[in-house]
């Protein structure tokens, strides 16, 4: 995937917009925060529920996940974007979405619920 890719599925999101974070680009969910792309290794940011969900993925497919040590104390996982499947990214973004967005966001658009 590219970058181009990513933003496209994350503002396909009800929503979404672009934002900043860290003085970093970012995307949020109605002024959430929904996740970044790191650009020094185009890798996208996103918290995956838990520590142990993100220790997971790295542990299943290093090439794809990975973490810096900015990180580990939370429950975000860092995805190389180039590696990434489709398909997973789309339906994580989507969960995570169902995470950040307010209550009326939500309710107008059941079928992400």
């Amino acid at each position: 995937m590219t970058a181009d890719e990513v933003e496209a599925i994350i503002l396909a999101l009800p929503g979404a917009g672009r934002g900043t974070a860290y003085s970093a680009p970012c995307w949020r969910i109605a002024g959430k925060f929904l996740t970044r792309l790191r650009a020094e290794d185009d890798s996208l940011a996103l918290d995956v529920g838990t520590i142990d969900r993100r220790d997971m993925l790295i542990e299943m497919d290093p090439s794809v996940f990975h973490l810096t040590d900015h990180y580990r104390a939370h429950a975000y996982v860092l995805i190389r974007i180039s590696e990434v499947d489709p398909d997973w990214l789309t339906a994580e973004l989507k969960t995570r979405w169902k995470k950040v967005a307010p209550a009326a966001l939500k309710k107008a658009h059941p079928d992400l619920t």
